[in-house]
């Protein structure tokens, strides 16, 4: 066995690119997806080891195999180490060969990933071929520090009017989606996918849709919707799905990190959508325990502060030195019962720039989306709006507190004076106009002339049920009639006078239309 591997060592050394030894060592167990190595005595964290069932071969042949099977150094012990075994851990046996690989786990990327589905190997999983991605890029690397970061300024623009008028997102944000399972979490963020198609070619963001333990079924219906809507033509997929072993849950949203790195650092914009990180963290767990390391609150290990913060921590807007790109990240947490100071959304609210809050309770009440106002909030604000958007959403946020205050008022009393009967009249207004449903995102001129309207008293003479079909037929009338303001809000990114005034009598027509049509009628 000695003379073996010390033949191995020796063409290792000879190939490697360093010239340096490499070292080898042997399984001396494994079980649960984890591997027990002995001779790695120089192995550094998260690097990467390849299992080899042959001895006679070298390394560079090795790694030619059609399928080689790697690990990830997670624990670096006193007498080995300890490594998670990244796919088929039942062909891993005691006895077998082990290399070290001298570098960090890392990655193929470029341009040509767009329009595939990967998993966290980045190896395609679409059936279409190989990737054609040759630069390499580690998945775990050290973020980007303040000076070379600039301002969050720069609206991206989610189509769905309730977060684009009070909670805006801006290019280079953290912003948490969270909220129970099955209130409309992963619409929002598909919805947000499919509204870049409105955006400028030019400016239009690289999304990655990164799905954590979700059902495989589940993630090909999404690829599907997104290759209906024309989305697939910008957009990356990366899926680790509840069948694939904790190591590639744990591993998928650093890819998906990685992955938006790369075009930030070309100089454009990335959208990543972590579905969730709440799997991602139960994945961590069973990985910690297995390696024994020693669990903390809920079972958690205490590092896991250290495992969002630190994939969460590389989206940021560059400076312009750096070339001016940012990675925008929109992570997911699923909560229990509303609970959202159990240990995961607390940790995540802590680290991010905001947080969306779905309720369950406004969601069976048929809201979409079912977005508690009071708790939700974007701490980057209107720096990420444009002005057309600030000017028209103003007073949004204040009208519908009052409106809650009334209503939970409401329940205790028969009569009501005509103000307060007006001022909830126009609360459930401006709650219809905020409704919106799946898959029908707006671009972001189409929702600063409809919440222009409602918030001008366009929509007044509409009773508040009848808002949803009102609306529908608003947006169709501007379509059609005013296409010339919609487009110059959409280049100039304000309502100008000139636009305010022809848009005002082109709202003052349409409400005197439709009182034609009810005398008509009646």
């Amino acid at each position: 066995m000695e003379s073996i591997i010390k033949k191995i060592e020796a063409e290792i050394a000879a190939w490697s690119p360093e010239g340096g030894t490499v070292e080898v060592g042997i399984v001396r167990a494994t079980g649960d997806g984890i591997a027990e190595i002995d001779g790695l005595g120089n192995a550094v964290m998260s690097e990467m080891v390849l299992f080899d069932p042959t001895f006679d071969r070298t390394l560079a042949e090795a790694l030619k195999d059609p399928k080689p099977l790697y690990g990830l150094v997670l624990n670096l012990e006193e007498d080995g180490v300890r490594a998670v075994i990244l796919g088929d851990a039942s062909k891993i046996y005691e006895g077998m060969l082990v290399r070290r690989l001298g570098r960090l786990l890392s990655i193929p990327v470029g341009d040509s990933l767009v329009g595939r589905v990967l998993n966290p190997l980045g190896e395609p999983v679409d059936g279409k071929g190989p990737s054609g991605a040759k630069d390499v890029h580690l998945i775990e690397r050290e973020a980007y520090g303040v000076i070379d970061r600039a301002p969050v300024n720069v609206p991206l623009h989610t189509g769905i009017k309730a977060i684009d008028a009070m909670i805006p997102i801006g290019r280079g944000q953290r912003e948490l989606i969270i909220g129970d399972r099955g209130t409309g979490k992963t619409s929002i963020a598909i919805d947000t996918i499919i509204n870049q198609k409105s955006e400028p070619v030019a400016t239009r963001p690289i999304c990655i849709y990164v799905a954590i333990g979700q059902k495989e079924s589940k993630t090909a219906k999404l690829v599907a919707e997104l290759e209906s809507r024309g989305a697939m033509e910008y957009t990356i997929v990366v899926t680790a799905p509840a069948s694939a072993p904790a190591a590639l849950q744990f591993l998928a949203p650093f890819v998906g990190a990685a992955i938006g790195e790369y075009f930030m650092e070309k100089g454009k914009d990335a959208l990543v959508v972590y579905d969730d990180l709440s799997k991602q963290a139960v994945a961590y767990r069973q990985m910690s325990l297995l390696l024994r390391r020693p669990p903390g609150r809920e079972a958690y290990p205490g590092d896991i502060f250290y495992l969002h913060s630190r994939l969460l921590e590389r989206a940021a807007k560059l400076s312009k030195e750096k070339g001016g790109g940012s990675l925008t990240a929109l992570p997911i947490i699923e909560t229990q019962e509303g609970d959202v100071s159990a240990y995961i959304p607390t940790n995540v609210i802590s680290i991010t720039d905001g947080q969306i809050y779905l309720e369950a309770d406004l969601f069976n009440k048929g809201q979409r989306p079912a977005i508690n106002v009071g708790i939700s909030v974007s701490r980057v604000g209107s720096s990420a709006q444009t002005k057309a958007m600030k000017k028209v959403s103003g007073k949004i946020k204040l009208e519908l507190a009052q409106f809650r205050e009334l209503e939970a008022f409401m329940q205790f009393s028969s009569d009501l004076d005509a103000e307060t009967k007006n001022r909830i009249d126009a609360g459930r207004r401006m709650t219809e106009i905020l409704n919106q449903g799946r898959g029908v995102p707006l671009p972001f001129e189409m929702e600063a002339a409809v919440i222009f309207a409602a918030t001008n008293g366009y929509l007044n003479t509409f009773p508040p049920e009848e808002i949803g079909a009102a609306e529908t037929k608003l947006q169709d009338y501007l379509s059609r009639e005013a296409g010339g303001v919609l487009m110059a809000i959409k280049e100039s990114k304000e309502i100008r006078e000139e636009s305010e005034h022809t848009l005002r009598a082109k709202l003052a027509a349409f409400v005197v239309r439709h009182e034609k049509l009810q005398g008509s009628t009646l």
